[in-house]
C-alpha cells in the first residue's frame, strides 16, 4: 500500500455567483486559481441563467445559507486571500463589507455590476453600499461603466484616471487596477495601470484582435487573489495576472456564439 503525501497549496476564497456556461463567474473563478496551484473554494451568492450572448435570469440565495456558506470555510480553512464577485443585492455587499474588514488576509474586490454582454447585475440600491467594501481592499478591479457608476467619473484620460483613484483611495483601498481594455478601444496596446499612493505601476500588452473576452474581468480579479493568497506582492500578482489574463484572451476558447477567455492557458502557449 502506498501512503498518501498530502501537499499544502494555498487556499484562495471566492466570494461570487454562479455563470451556468462556465466562462465568467464562480467558475472562472476557480478555474483561474487552479491555474496558479491555488486551491479555490467559494462562497456562492447567486446563480445566472447565463451563456457567451448574455444573462437572461438571476437568483440570489438567502442570506442565512450565503452566511453559512462563509461560516463553514472560515472555521475549517486557512483562508489566505478572498475575492469577491457578483454580490447582487445591498444586503449581501454589506455582508461581504463586513467579512472582508474583518478578514486577516488580501481582500480583491471586483464590484461587478454590468456584465461584458451589458446585462445589470446590481441592484440599484447596492452601489452606495460599495463604498464601505471598496475601503476594506487591498485593490479593486472595476471596469469603466463601474468606475463611472462608483464615482461619476470617466476614467478615458490620465487626468480622469487620477481622478478616479484619488476617489477610489480616499475611501480607504489600498490599489485599484484600472482596465485598459475597458477605457481606450484603439490603438496596439493595450495599457491595465494599477495605482496605489505611491504612484502608479503600468503593464503593457499587445491588443487583440477580435478578442473574445467573456468572464475577463472575474479571471483577472481572481487570477490576481490566486497569487497574493501564494505569497506575492501586489504589484507582482497583478503582473502575472495580467499576462494569464492577456494569454487567455489571445488564445481563447472558441465556444457558444461570442467566445469565451480560456481559463485553461496556465503555461505560455507557443
Amino acid at each position: 500500500m502506498t501512503p498518501a503525501s498530502p501537499r499544502r497549496p494555498p487556499y484562495a476564497l471566492t466570494i461570487a455567483s454562479s455563470d451556468a456556461s462556465g466562462g465568467a463567474g464562480i467558475q472562472a473563478d476557480l478555474k483561474a486559481m487552479s491555474a496558479f496551484g491555488v486551491y479555490g473554494g467559494s462562497v456562492i451568492v447567486g446563480v445566472t441563467a447565463q451563456n457567451t450572448r448574455g444573462v437572461t435570469a438571476t437568483e440570489v440565495l438567502p442570506m442565512e445559507i450565503i452566511e453559512q456558506q462563509y461560516t463553514a470555510v472560515a472555521e475549517d480553512l486557512p483562508v489566505a486571500a478572498i475575492k469577491t464577485g457578483m454580490l447582487a443585492t445591498r444586503e449581501v455587499v454589506t455582508w461581504a463589507s463586513e467579512v472582508a474588514m474583518a478578514a486577516d488576509c488580501p481582500v480583491v474586490v471586483d464590484p461587478v455590476m454590468v456584465a461584458t454582454s451589458g446585462d445589470q447585475l446590481l441592484a440599484d440600491d447596492a452601489v452606495e453600499a460599495y463604498r464601505a467594501l471598496i475601503g476594506a481592499a487591498t485593490v479593486i478591479t472595476p471596469n469603466a461603466d463601474e468606475t463611472v457608476a462608483l464615482t461619476g467619473i470617466t476614467p478615458t484620460g490620465p487626468e480622469e484616471r487620477a481622478a478616479a483613484a484619488a476617489r477610489y483611495l480616499g475611501w480607504g483601498t489600498q490599489a485599484v487596477l484600472f482596465k485598459g481594455g475597458h477605457v481606450d478601444q484603439t490603438g496596439e496596446t493595450v495599457t491595465d495601470v494599477l495605482v496605489t499612493a505611491a504612484g502608479e505601476t503600468r503593464f503593457d500588452h499587445p491588443r487583440i484582435e477580435g478578442a473574445m473576452t467573456h468572464g475577463s474581468g472575474c479571471t483577472l480579479a481572481s487570477a490576481t487573489a490566486a497569487r497574493l493568497a501564494a505569497g506575492d506582492a501586489l504589484a507582482d500578482a497583478v503582473a502575472v495576472a495580467t499576462d494569464y489574463v492577456h494569454r487567455a484572451v489571445a488564445h481563447p476558447a472558441a465556444i457558444g456564439a461570442n467566445g469565451s477567455v480560456n481559463h485553461l492557458v496556465t503555461p505560455p502557449l507557443e
